[in-house]
């Protein structure tokens, strides 16, 4: 039996390579390049659109933990992440063309796989996977609606820009990582408070870009707010997220900054950074007029400006099981973005679980529901909770997972909580046979 699955971005990938895993031939439809989603820039699959990082790597971390629990689950693309990484301290961030190009070569590689570069528009009448992700296509969105009864919720998304380092100021700029932790590798324009001053002015002053009529209602995604946004909570605001100064420290001064702008590596020649935080519905003029009023950036040569779009998803507390599967036809599951998950490891963890899920329906084999001491059990079981009466896109947090009965010393210490909790989950999925 064949399997549709619609969108090769990063949870359709996964998704088809799991099934092709295990022997179930796939069609893999992707629009682009004949249709565009307006924050794409390449027709290739599992395109990393607004930021090169994954997240960190360490499993005391809630994203850590879960690219350690899809590492043992066989997760393709996470290995294709960590083979492409670039430096970016504990964070694994990739090169966007090297990590994309891979999943390529994987996906035409593989016997199972037939990649066809068109856009569906109707749900099949097949076995079915939908990652068309946050940007589904008005035809096909106009299809899932139908199918559910049930109108999208949205928020916003935004991009960060990408700077040219060769035309980045060393004089003024410098290499660290907070608090001197792991290796150099982000670059720093520091601020004194008058620079901030001139900074912030221009930012609250500037223009955006106007919203569609069908834009004005949409929601911010909390963890991911434009700069032009968090700056009007407050003038210090900045100083206290993406431009906080603290634990970073030019050697060659010693001193004290006031703020500070960081640069993260973006591609494996260390030719490309993208702006920390600075994801922007700015117009661009005002964009270029900010990033020159940044000490290091005054010649800076912007390749990519920042860019804000619509994301949409389903309620998923109503429509899907644990499983991804959907509660009112069983050979259809979802993945990715469009369920209501956030983040790059989130939806390449749910394409991982539907590919795997779709395989076992084929199969006829027991659906693979894994336990909130997991991240990603705890992560699926929460955006399809039904107890939920509203549904907010979500990154995996320590939230969410089942708590466990440690002594008062012991939850009082992050790191060690976090360890024990980590070393269970791990100690769990261990013992998975898929």
């Amino acid at each position: 039996m064949k399997v549709c699955v619609i969108g090769a971005g990063l949870a359709g990938s996964e998704a088809a390579l799991q099934l092709a895993k295990r022997g179930i031939e796939v069609d893999l439809y992707e629009m682009r390049p004949k249709a565009t989603t307006g924050a794409h820039k390449t027709e290739k699959p599992a395109e990393l659109v607004c930021s090169n990082s994954l997240g960190s790597l360490d499993i005391t971390g809630a994203s850590g933990l879960l690219k350690e629990e899809m590492s043992l689950l066989g997760s393709y693309l996470i290995e294709a992440a960590k083979a492409s990484r670039v430096p970016a301290g504990a964070a694994l961030a990739v090169d966007r063309e090297v990590f994309s190009t891979e999943i390529e070569r994987l996906i035409n590689e593989n016997p199972y796989i037939n990649y066809i570069k068109e856009e569906i528009t109707q749900i099949p009448d097949i076995p079915t996977i939908i990652a068309s992700g946050p940007l589904t296509s008005d035809a096909l969105s106009a299809s899932i609606k139908d199918f559910t009864g049930e109108e999208y919720l949205a928020f916003f998304d935004a991009i960060a820009p990408i700077i040219e380092k060769n035309s980045i100021d060393f004089d003024k700029a410098f290499y660290a990582n907070r608090y001197n932790k792991g290796e150099a590798c982000y670059i720093n324009c520091p601020m004194n408070k008058e620079q901030y001053d001139v900074f912030y002015n221009i930012l609250i002053n500037a223009p955006k870009i106007e919203l569609k009529d069908f834009e004005r209602d949409a929601k911010f995604f909390e963890s991911c707010l434009p700069v032009e946004v968090l700056a009007s909570r407050g003038v210090d605001t900045l100083r206290f997220g993406p431009m906080k100064p603290v634990g970073l420290v030019d050697d060659r001064t010693g001193e004290k900054n006031y703020a500070v702008v960081q640069l993260r590596q973006d591609d494996m020649a260390a030719e490309l950074y993208n702006m920390v935080g600075f994801q922007t519905n700015l117009i661009w003029g005002a964009q270029k007029e900010l990033i020159k009023s940044i000490p290091g950036l005054e010649n800076a040569n912007v390749v990519r400006y920042g860019v804000m779009h619509k994301n949409m998803f389903i309620f998923s507390p109503k429509l899907l099981n644990a499983t991804l599967q959907s509660k009112k036809r069983p050979d259809l599951f979802f993945a990715g973005q469009i369920t209501g998950t956030e983040g790059y490891t989130e939806s390449i963890a749910s394409g991982l679980m539907a590919g795997i899920n779709m395989s076992k329906f084929i199969l006829g084999e027991p659906m693979l529901e894994l336990s909130q001491v997991s991240m990603l059990g705890a992560l699926l079981k929460y955006i399809t909770f039904e107890g939920h009466s509203k549904l907010s896109p979500i990154n995996s947090n320590w939230g969410i997972v089942e708590p466990i009965e440690l002594p008062k010393k012991i939850k009082k210490d992050k790191k060690q909580k976090n360890t024990i909790l980590a070393n269970r989950s791990l100690d769990y999925v261990k013992t998975i046979t898929i």
